[in-house]
């Protein structure tokens, strides 16, 4: 078969499509036929030899496809079409998925919108409800709104829970396009000052829960934005990992609860539990169509070095898929 790997560690142009092994089934795993995957930061993190916790040499996190081979599984069975998890070995013809995280596709959704869900979607569902355990009616400020994770959090927030929806992003484009998806509260980073705009818009009260994917420039600002008693997850550092004199007395008065997490590096069983909690509590809103994977651009695999260039230049609504 054939997969993308960095030739060395550095920028997309390591990245080459060739031969390599098929991947080996352990217990309990199903041989997918890949049809299409997506590109994600941990993508770009592994290409660049930052990451040590996705030890295939094969970038890619997810797919979607059908199920060709079963070593032990009774749920699944050859020809179903699934989508989920993996760890590592995604940008290629056939991978191997541990069959507790394999989901069902929908049947109204084609392989490249459902590979378009599980990184995306798991982690938003993940950071809203099994960390920040948003709660009906409560208030969330979404950072990078027009990102994967932001457009799931946006739409997984606003249908499941009817939560007030803040979100930020850095182009006209991106806010419209958060607007539709179902946001109250658009804000531009660029041009306006979010912590007075998220006060502004929860009558100077702050918001129940902020997803971070920036970190360090946004420490400050955040704060500001949230109210008391407020969960604070730290999804990413796009804007750096270190603060400086952090003052711990703030957050005690705030009595703020502040979580880092990382989807990809966790336990199988974690990431089983978590893709059969989603299933259950969200895929028939895919089936009804009032939560959709949000595409914005397709590559073929063997362009994969152009697909990770788009992500870099920051310019993406939503996921960036690749076709097999």
């Amino acid at each position: 078969m054939k997969g993308i790997i960095a030739k060395e560690p550095g920028g997309a142009d390591q990245l080459i499509y060739t031969e390599m092994p098929d991947p080996k089934l352990e217990a309990g795993d199903l041989l997918i036929e890949v049809h299409a995957t997506a590109v994600n930061r941990t993508d770009i993190l592994n290409r660049e030899g930052r990451l040590g916790y996705v030890n295939n040499p094969i970038i890619g996190v997810e797919v979607a496809g059908v199920v060709a081979d079963t070593n032990g599984d009774q749920e699944f069975k050859k020809g179903d079409r699934v989508m989920g998890l993996v760890n590592g070995g995604a940008y290629t013809e056939k991978a191997a998925m541990p069959a507790g995280r394999a989901m069902k596709i929908p049947d109204s959704l084609s392989f490249e919108e459902a590979a378009a869900i599980p990184e995306v979607f798991l982690t938003a569902f993940q950071t809203l409800y099994w960390i920040g355990n948003l709660k009906k009616g409560e208030s969330v400020l979404i950072h990078a709104g027009g990102s994967g994770v932001g457009t799931a959090a946006i739409q997984l927030a606003k249908v499941m829970s009817n939560a007030q929806v803040i979100i930020t992003a850095g182009s006209k484009e991106k806010l419209d396009y958060c607007s539709k998806l179902g946001a109250d509260t658009v804000i531009n980073y660029k041009e306006q000052d979010f912590a007075e705009e998220v006060l502004q818009a929860t009558n100077q009260k702050g918001v129940d829960l902020i997803l971070d994917f920036v970190g360090a420039s946004y420490w400050e600002k955040n704060y500001q934005s949230i109210d008391v008693d407020g969960r604070w997850v730290l999804i990413g550092v796009l804007g750096g990992n270190i603060v400086n004199q952090v003052p711990l007395m703030d957050l005690m008065a705030k009595r703020i609860q502040l979580t880092g997490t990382l989807l990809t590096p966790r336990s199988d069983d974690y990431k089983a539990g978590l893709s059969k909690d989603f299933i259950r509590k969200a895929i028939d809103y895919f089936e009804q169509g009032t939560i959709q994977p949000v595409i914005d651009i397709t590559f073929p695999i063997t362009e994969a070095a152009d697909a990770h260039k788009h992500m870099e230049a920051n310019k993406n609504i939503g996921k960036i898929i690749l076709k097999v």
